[in-house]
This record gives C-alpha cells, structure tokens and sequence, in this order.
C-alpha cells in the first residue's frame, strides 16, 4: 500500500472611521509586517518561498490542507520503496508560467541548487531537512529521491516552501513557477506584485493582481487599513479585533501552529540554570498574557510546544504558580533580602529582548517583566528587529528572547524543534544541549509508525518542560482583517498559504 493511501491538515486603537465599501477593481492589496529581501526573491533562499507561496507564485510537490493534512499538489502521489527511496509521480499536462512542461528532470533542476553553496538558492536549513544522497529520474514524470538515512519526515519536508518547483528564469519570468498568479516585482522590504496567470489549469483567478505591501508597525497597517489604501491586514492588532469588525470588515481568525515562547540563554547567566528558568516559566501567568495583551481573542495558554488539535501536543498544562517559582529560585541558591531575590551577592536580574513587528510580542515581554517583579526578579526590556535580538542571545548579552515560530510549518513535529533545540540546530541561539534530546530528535526522524512517532515527540515536550529548555507562552489564532468583498480566503495553520485562483474581491 502506497504511502499516500495511508495518510488521513497591542493597545486598542481609538479609530472610527467606516472600513470602504470597495478596492480597486480586480486588484487585492495586502499589509504584512515583513518584506521581500531582494528585487527578485529566489524562492529557495532564506524563508522567500513563504511570500511566493503564499501570493500563489510558487507551488511545491506536496501540499498541507487547513485540517493539517497531507496531500499531493504538483504530485500525484508518493510511495515509499525502500526505507531510503521514495518515488514521486508527478501531475501530467502541468506547466511552467512560461509555458514549458514541468518534467522529472525540470524537478531535479529546481531542487538541486538548494545543496549548493555556489547557488544563489542555497538553503542550508532545507537541505539538512531533505538530506538528499541523490535524484534521479524513472520516465519523464516520475522522480525518484534517495536519502542519506531513512527519514519519516520526508513527504511532509515537501510541503516546504522553499522547496519550490521552478523552471529556466527569464527576463519575462524572473521567477517561472508553477501557481495560479505570475511574479512581477519586487521592491526590497516594501512592495512584492503578482499578476493573474490566465492559464492556470485550476481555472482563471478570480482577482487581476495581488500587491504585498510592508508596514512594520501593526498599529500602521490598521491604520492604512480604515484608511482604505489595504484590503485585508495579515497579523491584524488583537486589541482592535473585536472594534474593527463592528464597523463592517470581515474579521478572519482561526488556530494556527504558531507559537510564542522564550529562547533561553543555557550558556551563561541565570537562564543557564535550569532551576532559574522554571522559576521564570512557573512566575509567569500565561492565561493572564492571553487575556491583556490578545484581548483574549488571539490564543491560547500554552504549556507545551504544540497546540492541541493539531495531533502532536503532549498533555503539560501551562502552571502559573508563584510560590512554586520561589521555591525553585531558593533551590538554585537565591536568597530573598526585603522583598529582593539575591543571587551570588548581587539583585537577580533578567534581560528580555524581543521585537515588535508582532504586535502581542511588547506587551508579553512587559507582562511576563511584571509577574517576574511581583516575585522580587528586576527584568529589563530591549525591543529591536529580530536579528539584533537573536544576536543578543547567542552572545551571551541577554537571558530570555521572546519570539514566535510556527512549530509546524511543514505539517510535522521534528524540523522546528531540531533546528531549535538540538545540539547543532541552525538556531539554537541559546545554546541548549542536551543529549537525550539530540538522541530523541534522531528517532523522530527514522521512525515511520505514527504512535511510535508521538510517543518520542512526547518525551521531547516532557524534557522542554522537565528543563524550561524553552518556555513557550501562548499558542496564537491568527488574527486578519479583511474588506467586506473579501472572498475564497481563510486562515492556514501553517500560515503559509493566502490567495488561491478562487480569492476574489467584490463590491
């Protein structure tokens, strides 16, 4: 039986103005808080493939359904022939934008660049999670993928973005992909434009164009929103949510895999102390966050890594218990002097850095710097861009780096966590080491049996919590705001998919 066969997807704003009755005829024009990287984004650099995948530039082999499931998308199915093959027999009569036939060998073309450091399309992270030994093709529409070592990952790993399937670029398509609209341009950090493909053979799209543009701030984009210059706000302030709707737009909110959580410094500094850093998660009130800073409509508490309904959650409830997190603070050798813990003869201090292209992130930064003081723990805040933050972590120049990741970006549980996480994970700032961990990871990865696969995952979860490795808060529901003749649009768990050929925008 094929594998396929076997398979079952922050303040308010005081604003009034009504929300236009209408856009631009044809025309969809969208506000995201991050931007293109380049004039011409090669898909497989970097996370470039999400902004073509999600406009409907770019599509991959395999594909993620809003229920999380598993499909076939340029595929038509995938087997599994021996526990390091497997063969992928793609769609007949699919072409390229510039009319080409998307082959077995046009695939290999597109994908192979991303194992090559002399390519501008080189991506080291999606190459570690393809770990391909080889390519090859079995007739013009079967290609057929060795890897390294077996890998229950793989099939799910081509759901990826960056794993687009590309053909020859040209002058008139920079970016000559398979998907219902047709790059055009690029305007670094600012704008990314698509047009209609009118041959798409799903059927025309409904909408003439879509335009991505870039505001960093979200209290910005709700702003060009009521003032009609967007049509629909991904990321949209949840303190405003529940206004905005009132006044006659249409409010999109849905469960996503996204997840905001705290990278711990586990070099140096408190945070290298386990008992330090559960003393942090136990002080912080989770459900408290939810409700100030996402006005209670934008997530949930979260005690582990994966949200619950999406097949991977283990059962840790998200405590929030102060006297606990004194206990732990005096175990690890803090003594309390007036209403002060002191550690090795100094105030304990924790340095927080975060970014605010994400309108929950201040806020949560600032709440958990309260519940830390009701405690007797001085937090300090820096927000900044995302890199500086990160940077601040791996130096050793901050304790706690508030960020937020979609845990499961291709639909499984592993790749996230490996990158994070495990000893040489590519983003593992805070340098967290673990070997049961790393050994656990591993077996993800070559186990194929699905409750063999979650009881791994959830010894995982049980160390990240044994051990705060990482402290997640809350898991999010996407929160977007649309204009009224917004239709054919929904939010995905993975985020990673927004307009289709059935989007269309109406008077």
């Amino acid at each position: 039986m094929s594998f396929m066969s076997r398979m079952a997807c922050a303040a308010a704003l005081a604003l009034s103005t009504a929300v236009p009755a209408f856009a631009q005829e044809g025309s969809l024009t969208i506000s995201i808080g991050f931007g293109p990287t380049a004039e011409v984004p090669d898909p497989r650099a970097s996370y470039n493939g999400w902004m073509s995948n999600q406009t409907g530039v770019t599509e991959t082999l395999m594909g993620i359904d809003y229920d999380m499931n598993l499909y076939p998308r340029l595929a038509e199915g995938i087997e599994q022939s021996s526990p390091t093959t497997w063969r992928v027999t793609l769609r007949e009569g699919v072409t390229f934008h510039d009319g080409s036939p998307v082959t077995a060998q046009a695939v290999i073309d597109a994908i192979a660049p991303i194992s090559n450091e002399e390519h501008p399309g080189h991506n080291a992270r999606v190459a570690k999670l393809l770990d391909l030994a080889g390519m090859s093709t079995d007739s013009d529409n079967v290609v057929v993928f060795e890897t390294n070592s077996p890998n229950a990952a793989f099939p799910w790993t081509l759901s990826e973005p960056a794993i687009a399937i590309l053909g020859a670029p040209s002058d008139a398509f920079p970016i000559n992909a398979t998907g219902p609209f047709v790059f055009k341009e690029a305007v670094p950090e600012q704008l990314y434009r698509v047009e209609a493909n009118a041959d798409y053979r799903l059927g025309t799209p409904g909408l003439e164009e879509v335009r991505v543009v870039v505001a960093n701030n979200p209290a910005t984009a709700a702003l060009a929103f009521e003032a009609g210059e967007v049509d629909l706000v991904i990321n949209y302030p949840e303190t405003d949510f529940d206004r905005i709707k009132e006044t006659g737009a249409q409010g999109f909110s849905a469960p996503t895999a996204r997840l905001y959580f705290y990278t711990v410094n586990a070099k140096s500094g408190p945070m290298a102390n386990p008992l330090i850093r559960q003393a942090v998660s136990y002080a912080i009130d989770r459900d408290g966050i939810v409700q100030a800073a996402l006005s209670g409509v934008g997530g949930v508490p979260a005690g582990t890594v994966y949200p619950d309904g999406k097949g991977w959650a283990a059962d840790i409830p998200a405590t929030y218990d102060p006297a606990k997190a004194e206990e732990f603070l005096a175990e690890a050798g803090a003594v309390k002097d007036g209403g002060t813990w002191m550690l090795d003869g100094a105030p304990l201090e924790i340095d927080i850095v975060t970014y605010s292209s994400r309108a929950a992130l201040p806020p949560t930064a600032e709440l958990t710097q309260a519940f830390l003081s009701a405690i007797g723990v001085k937090a300090n805040i820096t927000v900044g861009e995302w890199g500086a933050s990160n940077d601040a972590i791996a130096a050793g120049e901050a304790d706690l780096f508030l960020q937020a990741w979609v845990t499961t970006p291709q639909g499984d549980p592993g790749a996230v966590l490996e990158t994070l996480l495990k000893s040489d994970g590519g983003s593992n700032s805070g340098g967290y080491a673990n070997a049961r961990m790393d050994e656990l990871l591993e077996q993800g990865r070559l186990t194929f049996e699905h409750d063999a696969r979650k009881a791994i995952y959830d010894e995982v979860q049980q160390i990240i919590a044994a051990e705060a490795a990482m402290i997640p808060v809350f898991h999010v529901s996407q929160t977007n705001v649309g204009v009224p003749g917004l239709s054919g649009y929904q939010v995905h768990p993975t985020e990673t998919y927004w307009v289709t050929h059935e989007t269309k925008l109406t008077e």
